[in-house]
């Protein structure tokens, strides 16, 4: 597989990533065609060697500082850093890239993990980071808001039920309690947006190579939580009767191209939670379609908060993918020195 590096656009400033602006999309498209010709990247459509760049939720709400979730990793910069180098890495390997499938995780006030859904008995809700445990639910420390109920479309007792059942089921698989973040990634908010720099790098492919991102939403069911990019956390309601699915459609999707390479936020979430669910799928099929992931280990970084810093679960987890089969690398290092890079 032929990969030739590219010189980054005069246009891109490695000091705006932790900025909010507006992309000029006229003069990046020109500048896009023009960069192109300069350089022979050919349309998309005539790649021999098909290669997705899946990126993970890389919107202002994880990767901005003062943002809902900033991603700060342990350097207290993660995000920033993390997006930084995401955006080197496309306009370098700008002919390389077939297509780059940008995920959104976008919700309302009104999610099971927000707190609003949830009430105690003197009307208060749950601080953000609360970890709310089968026994609150119980014992009536938290009980569903059924102030919601008629704007979920839901009855009061229906409520009840699935918030039982839900945090249940997650205790049962012995993943995670359910967690209440705070308001974040909302739907029309600037929250929700792709960070600037990392959207006009993204529109920037697209027009030099004709290929169309493929967006991806996730999040929006409010009675489920949705950290992989490839299903949601619970799928079921009380009666077992389906409430969401994974997404099959772009499983198999991903799966078409020769190489699969992930980056986006958080890796201790998000990233990880996806990559376990892609790898599952894997392992299901062809166990060898594992050696197609390549995991930009400096394009993506854990979460630490007061309290709670999940640094050693995402090492564990990508130490894991890699005994699998996937290929741990970085942005920084050429693509033709990857291993396996012929496949």
């Amino acid at each position: 597989m032929a990969i030739r590096e590219l010189p980054i656009p005069p246009h891109f400033d490695p000091e705006s990533v932790e900025s909010v602006w507006r992309v000029p999309y006229r003069e990046r498209a020109e500048e896009a065609e023009q960069w192109a010709a300069r350089h022979g990247v050919t349309s998309a459509a005539s790649d021999r060697r098909r290669v997705a760049l899946l990126a993970v939720d890389v919107q202002n709400t994880f990767c901005v500082p003062g943002f809902e979730l900033f991603v700060g990793g342990r350097s207290g910069k993660g995000a920033v850093d993390d997006n930084r180098r995401l955006c080197q890495f496309i306009y370098r390997n700008l002919g390389v890239i077939t297509q780059i499938v940008p995920t959104l995780d976008t919700h309302t006030a009104f999610q099971i993990f927000h707190p609003l859904f949830l009430i105690d008995a003197f009307g208060s809700h749950p601080e953000p980071f609360s970890q709310i445990a089968i026994d609150d639910i119980r014992q009536g420390r938290w009980r569903f808001n059924e102030a919601l109920a008629a704007t979920l479309g839901i009855s009061p007792e229906d409520g009840q039920r699935h918030l039982a059942h839900y945090v249940r089921t997650l205790e049962a698989r012995g993943k995670y309690a359910l967690t209440v973040w705070p308001y974040h990634a909302m739907l029309g908010g600037i929250s929700h947006a792709l960070v600037s720099a990392v959207e006009e790098a993204i529109f920037f492919h697209g027009v030099a190579r004709h290929s169309r991102p493929d967006f991806r939403v996730k999040g929006r069911n409010p009675l489920t939580e949705h950290y992989s990019v490839l299903g949601p956390e619970v799928t079921t309601d009380p009666d077992g009767e389906p409430i969401a699915a994974k997404e099959q459609e772009l499983i198999d999707g991903l799966l078409q191209f020769d190489m699969v390479i992930i980056a986006g936020q958080a890796k201790s979430h998000c990233v990880a939670w996806t990559i376990d669910d892609l790898l599952s799928e894997v392992l299901q099929g062809d166990a060898r379609l594992a050696h197609r992931v390549y995991l930009l280990e400096d394009c993506c970084s854990p979460v630490v908060v007061p309290g709670a810093d999940y640094s050693d679960q995402a090492e564990a987890a990508f130490q894991r993918f890699a005994e699998a089969g996937m290929h741990v690398v970085r942005a920084t290092v050429p693509m033709a020195e990857w291993p396996d890079i012929a496949l």
